[in-house]
């Protein structure tokens, strides 16, 4: 892939060649999906720490005396909950109410950061601006300018404490602050995509290299493995947490991607507000549905759902073996019929009918820090 053309590099490409990784493309980038393996990789996370590089992500600051009622007119989630210091998932959606993108948006006190996935990167900041008309506010895209690591696990507080200069095991769920890892300055966040504790770790693209460098060096003692977009995506399958172009999309509403959760209709209006009222009001017609395959066959995205009749009726989004729970087990939209807990279905492997059962989501329970 050295000569893969049209893809984006993040400032760490050559450390990711160094260290043997296999690199794929993603989104439009040039990335590691595994260093060591990665079931490897995905159990590190889950029992010591794992580090990612997630420099391909794009960030968007916005600022200004309207940033707020901006962001409340721009995203689903009520932003004006989101005091200085927190960070939230929230989703941004069309008029239709059909998911442009998920996002994070940090207060960091006089200013907003916003981040976006990497392949959405560009319409999304043009959305913004787009948007942001009439409103009194600087949309800048700085995902150029910035370089992203995710350090997760169980020992990752205990780690970056070691290599910064502030008070973590005092930064709550979703608290974000500045101060310095690695005698860097940095904006750190108790966020992450993987179903455990950890950070995400926001440094001048200038210096991630280094940062890298040295977090790998200090976490030697505690296993600490860098970690491709395999085991980040079989973390976060577990977790059952979303993946844009997979579990939502644009012609994905959120009430049945379960995330109704991030949608609040009473804080004023927003666009696809009134489309989502109507949507809540009516009920969905199909939901997001975890299952667990009874039969012998690995449910992967797009195979074709099945009801036992044999008509079809939906598409697995994602699906794998689990590395933790060690079962076959997948994501995927069928009619509310079928998405109570026992419900059964079949799942087309190879032109083969492969009965599955629908199951409880998440998968894993999350270890976040909270409290």
């Amino acid at each position: 892939m050295s000569e893969a053309v049209g893809l984006r590099r993040t400032p760490l490409y050559e450390r990711h060649l160094a260290l043997g990784a296999r690199m794929v493309a993603f989104g439009g980038w040039e990335m590691p999906v595994q260093y060591s393996g990665i079931i490897e990789e995905h159990r590190a996370v889950r029992e010591a720490a794992g580090l990612f590089d997630i420099s391909h992500m794009g960030e968007v600051e916005v600022r200004g005396p309207d940033a707020l009622p901006f962001l409340q007119y721009l995203v689903t989630y009520d932003v004006a909950a989101i005091p200085p210091g927190r960070a939230n998932y929230a989703l941004m959606c069309r008029p239709d109410g059909g998911i442009i993108d998920d996002t994070f948006i940090y207060n960091l006190g006089d200013y907003y950061l916003i981040v976006v996935n990497a392949a959405n990167t560009a319409k999304d900041v043009a959305w913004m601006h787009e948007c942001a008309k009439g409103f009194n506010v600087t949309v800048s895209d700085v995902s150029d300018q910035t370089g992203m690591l995710a350090l997760q696990g169980p020992l990752a507080e205990a780690l970056l404490a070691q290599v910064a200069d502030a008070d973590l095991a005092a930064l709550p769920f979703h608290g974000v602050m500045q101060g310095r890892v690695v005698h860097t300055p940095a904006i750190v966040a108790r966020t992450g995509y993987t179903g455990e504790d950890g950070f995400e770790i926001f440094v001048a693209a200038g210096d991630v290299t280094r940062v890298w460098d040295e977090l790998l060096d200090a976490g030697r003692t505690i296993g600490l493995k860098p970690c491709g977009l395999g085991a980040r995506d079989s973390l976060r399958f577990e977790a059952c947490l979303a993946l844009y172009g997979h579990e939502i999309t644009e012609e994905t509403n959120p009430y049945e991607a379960r995330l109704g959760w991030v949608v609040k209709l009473d804080k004023g209006d927003f666009i696809g507000r009134e489309a989502l009222q109507r949507i809540k009001q009516e009920g969905v017609a199909r939901r997001l549905t975890g299952f667990e395959m009874a039969g012998r066959g690995i449910a992967r995205s797009e195979y074709e759902i099945r009801d036992l009749e044999g008509a079809p009726i939906g598409r697995v989004t994602s699906g794998m073996p689990s590395p933790t729970l060690g079962k076959n087990l997948g994501m995927g939209y069928v009619p509310v019929a079928f998405s109570t807990e026992g419900s059964e279905f079949d799942v087309v492997v190879r032109d083969r009918p492969v009965r599955a059962r629908a199951i409880k989501m998440p998968f894993y329970r999350p270890r976040y820090k909270k409290g």
